[in-house]
């Protein structure tokens, strides 16, 4: 049962600025904190990013993104180390300090995607060779490909564009160490593959996923951010997918992007300022984002008590965390 959307807007998290935590970081979802001592404070709130601008706050979002990452953390923590340490807050995840490597590692089984960089793009294009594969001609749209593979493209922290990348440029530019991306490939198939076999056991088809990895003060190679969270991985439903691809139709999924749809068809969202957002949009990507959540795990989705305002419950649960 979907609980009851909060009515209050401080049961909604827009903002997670702590100024008591040290060296904070706002990103476009995420508020983070370096503690100074290994270990990072990830503050997941329910801003709605698309455009290189918020556009609105979903209810529960955060807790979402950071309750299904959970879930996945726990799945897969025999196949690789992971940056978490400890979840003092539905919102929050303590983890690790990591050094970021500069390579984003996207994991694909199936001919889809609409940026420049995704190989239904490419390959409509009419490349077959790309990210070191060569895919076989005839592949139509939504396929599932021979075998799942890795697409790697450069890391843009300057605010760049991702360039694909091949394992061979990865390894002569300096990027990652020849044993870094064995490390790292050996990784990122091994977590999709149990990815794919869990998802299919809750009728759902994991499509691709973004991974990212960091090196920690040893070296070694630590899965961190999130893992097959809705934000970062395209799911569909596996009872309609057979129907819909034979139709040459678009695969059933978790549909979170019509708020960025109906900004788009309203005003250029890169130069124009964004029209409000209606409640009712608002309130029921909410609910896919709950869906998506209690779908992909099994279990139900326990929303917080709502007597608290959202960011003093975060504040006293990270209480401890607050340097003497």
């Amino acid at each position: 049962m979907t609980p009851q959307l909060p009515a209050r807007p401080d049961q909604v998290l827009a903002d997670a600025t702590l100024p008591e935590l040290p060296n904070h970081y706002r990103g476009k979802v995420r508020d983070t904190y370096d503690l100074g001592d290994g270990r990072m404070v990830l503050i997941s709130s329910d801003r709605l990013s698309a455009f290189d601008t918020i556009l609105a706050v979903i209810p529960y979002k955060g807790q979402v993104l950071t309750q299904t990452a959970r879930f996945w953390f726990e799945a897969t923590q025999d196949i690789c180390p992971n940056h978490v340490l400890a979840y003092p807050d539905p919102n929050v995840v303590v983890g690790t300090r990591l050094d970021i490597l500069p390579v984003e590692i996207v994991v694909r089984g199936y001919l889809a995607g609409t940026t420049g960089t995704s190989i239904l793009t490419l390959y409509k294009k009419g490349e077959r060779e790309m990210y070191g594969h060569k895919l076989p001609d005839g592949l139509a749209d939504n396929q599932v490909l021979p075998t799942p593979i890795i697409t790697p493209t450069s890391k843009a922290f300057d605010g760049g564009h991702d360039e694909p990348l091949t394992p061979s440029e990865i390894v002569e530019r300096g990027l990652l160490s020849a044993l870094q991306w064995e490390t790292l490939s050996k990784y990122a198939l091994a977590l999709f593959a149990r990815g794919q076999e869990m998802a299919a056991a809750r009728g759902l088809i994991l499509v691709d996923t973004k991974y990212e990895f960091g090196v920690d003060k040893d070296g070694t190679i630590i899965l961190a951010d999130e893992i097959h969270t809705p934000d970062s991985s395209r799911y569909w439903f596996a009872q309609t997918y057979p129907e819909r691809f034979a139709k040459g139709e678009r695969p059933e999924s978790f549909d979170k992007d019509f708020v960025r749809s109906w900004v788009a068809a309203r005003c250029d969202p890169y130069t124009d300022p964004i029209p409000e957002i209606p409640a009712q949009m608002i309130d029921e990507t909410a609910r896919i984002y709950i869906r998506a959540f209690e779908t992909i795990t099994g279990q139900a989705f326990e929303a917080p008590a709502s007597d608290t305002p959202i960011l003093e419950r975060i504040r006293r649960n990270l209480a401890s965390y607050v340097p003497a």
